[in-house]
């Protein structure tokens, strides 16, 4: 590793659009209100598909706030230094995402009734997924190979550090009543379902979308599609890399129950 990353706390970020003194006051001095919702994700496990979802039921179904407004300003990072302003200054409720590991999130929390949802991906995908994003931006190290690339999410030394953890991490979460646990499997396979689901967890009524009266779209699912593949790690993982990360999965993941992984 170099220092094309900003590390902090022993977890490597961009070294663009992140500063120590911000991820420090969001950890310290952040106060999250009862009323905000937030996003949790690692990267690359269907952030910003389930944004668009919750700006929906946000809206009651209307998308011109999706059509019209960025969505960074919508649901902003809070461990950005944009993001950590924006929210700093906003009124009311707040909807914001999040990719932090439990012991970064804002203390703040944990005496909250905010409501998280937690979205969880197949690693795999999210390996293959994060190779292909990572190596098209400007502000992170890039592997050298798809080798390398695969070594360090392992171990990991990517950006937010190891998959592994930050599941180990927020699973505890899953209990508590203000904790909603999705997979993007599960949401893709049946997305109306999942909204729904979403829905009761906000204390909301469900949400169709207002489209036009011809529309085929009829539910948040149609509306707010994901161009994401599930199971596309068969076509880029070598048989060796496959059964090498098995084996890591098994025994990183061997404490908790195999049915939270909804995957293969």
């Amino acid at each position: 590793m170099s220092d094309d990353f900003l590390w902090f706390e022993g977890i490597a970020f961009p070294n663009m659009g992140f500063r120590s003194e911000t991820l420090r006051k969001v950890h310290d001095e952040f106060v999250i209100k009862d009323e905000d919702v937030i996003i949790l994700t690692y990267p690359k496990s269907g952030t910003n598909w389930l944004i668009e979802i919750l700006c929906l039921i946000h809206s009651n179904g209307d998308p011109k706030w999706i059509q019209s407004v960025p969505i960074w300003e919508r649901s902003p990072w809070v461990e950005t230094e944009m993001g950590y302003k924006l929210l700093s200054e906003e009124e009311g409720p707040r909807l914001f995402s999040s990719h932090l590991p439990i012991q970064l999130f804002p203390k703040s929390f944990f005496s909250s009734k905010a409501k998280v949802i937690y979205l969880m991906r197949n690693p795999r995908d999210v390996f293959v997924s994060g190779y292909f994003f990572w190596n098209s931006v400007k502000f992170v190290k890039k592997p050298k190979s798809w080798e390398q690339y695969f070594e360090w999410f392992c171990q990991g030394n990517v950006i937010y550090g190891s998959w592994f953890d930050h599941i180990h991490g927020w699973m505890p979460m899953r209990e508590k009543k203000n904790f909603l646990l999705l997979s993007y499997e599960e949401l893709k396979q049946d997305t109306r379902t999942n909204c729904r689901e979403i829905c009761q967890f906000l204390g909301k009524d469900v949400v169709e979308p207002k489209t036009e009266r011809n529309s085929s779209r009829n539910s948040l699912g149609d509306f707010v599609e994901d161009k994401g593949v599930s199971g596309d790690w068969k076509n880029h993982l070598t048989v060796a890399q496959a059964e090498a990360f098995d084996k890591l999965f098994q025994e990183k993941m061997t404490d908790l129950p195999r049915e939270l992984f909804p995957w293969e």
